[in-house]
């Protein structure tokens, strides 16, 4: 697939549910209206709309939530999507996950064939760490990332940049992921949904993150890539790399080869806009024929968009009015 601007589509970002045991003060607000069950995909049809598009070139999947891990028998959609690693056309199954659940999920999904996946974590201290997520439990994340580890997973830890909440934080946590051999990404907080609270306050560019970090450690600029939209460096300090995600300072539009589909069966070919496609409505409307469904991508991905319009608003007005829970982080 090759979007208008000549960029090959390879990357699918697939949400399983809106729903997340945690209320992360950036991400949602602290009481959410969910969807109800009925209008969510089932996971037989999420398997479905995941072949149409590794047949049509995506060769990365990433299940994503709210948190994927909460979705009733979700470990039937990982099994299935795993059948497509080791020549049935997909390179990577991985998800982004908070770790609450990943001590009970750990050894099956590296028995599926994941290999890596991203933890968000945003604070090395249980009291903030509470404070940030409205009712997180510190040390069952902890005992999550551990068993990624004792499974054999590669995990990335992901931390949103948070002026004034977290941003003394810094060097510990690169220090942490350096005695672990993990890798760590920072992200800028992205305008999304009402929150409940301003973003401005606490909107952190990255350029002045790098900058500090700069002072303490040695970083060189490295070539690795994910298929994501980091930028990494090397801290020749540990070893490791950092990651960072700079939506609003230096967006990655350019390079940008993926779209998101919801729970709920829309396709949304740039994160920052509105313009989607129904992709249920092929789906339900011909259970045996995947060319509708086929139509109705090739559709979306032909008016995929150059790039977003993020941007911080002084009213504390969010950019785009859905949810990162409901578009898939």
């Amino acid at each position: 697939m090759i979007d208008p601007f000549g960029r090959h589509i390879t990357y699918l970002r697939v949400s399983v549910t809106d729903r997340c045991d945690l209320r992360c003060q950036y991400c949602m607000a602290e009481e959410m209206t969910f969807l109800p069950k009925r209008d969510l995909l089932t996971l037989e049809e999420l398997d479905r709309v995941c072949r149409a598009f590794v047949a049509k070139g995506v060769r990365k999947l990433r299940i994503t939530g709210g948190e994927p891990l909460v979705r009733k028998d979700i470990m039937v959609l990982f099994r299935r999507l795993g059948r497509m690693l080791d020549g049935g056309g997909l390179d990577e199954l991985t998800l982004t996950t908070n770790a609450t659940q990943l001590a009970r999920f750990a050894p099956e999904l590296a028995a599926c064939g994941v290999r890596r996946l991203n933890v968000s974590l945003d604070t090395l201290d249980p009291e903030r760490f509470r404070a940030i997520t409205r009712r997180g439990d510190f040390d069952r994340v902890m005992e999550g990332i551990a068993a990624a580890r004792a499974a054999g997973l590669h995990v990335k830890i992901n931390t949103v940049a948070l002026r004034g909440i977290n941003d003394d934080e810094y060097d510990r946590l690169i220090a942490w992921c350096g005695e672990r051999g993990l890798d760590l990404c920072f992200i800028e907080t992205m305008p999304m949904g009402d929150i409940g609270a301003g973003r401005v306050d606490h909107y952190l560019p990255l350029s002045v993150v790098r900058e500090r970090l700069a002072e303490t450690w040695t970083l060189r600029d490295s070539t690795h890539r994910t298929g994501g939209p980091a930028r990494y460096v090397e801290v020749a300090e540990t070893g490791r790399r950092i990651g960072f995600i700079t939506p609003l300072t230096h967006n990655f539009c350019e390079g940008c080869n993926r779209v998101r589909l919801t729970c709920t069966g829309t396709l949304y070919m740039c994160l920052g806009q509105e313009d989607a496609a129904d992709l249920r409505a092929p789906l339900r409307a011909f259970p045996n024929d995947d060319g509708p469904l086929s139509e109705a991508i090739d559709a979306a991905i032909a008016r995929k968009p150059k790039g977003h319009d993020f941007a911080i608003d002084r009213d504390n007005r969010p950019a785009i009015a859905r949810h990162m829970s409901v578009t898939g982080g």
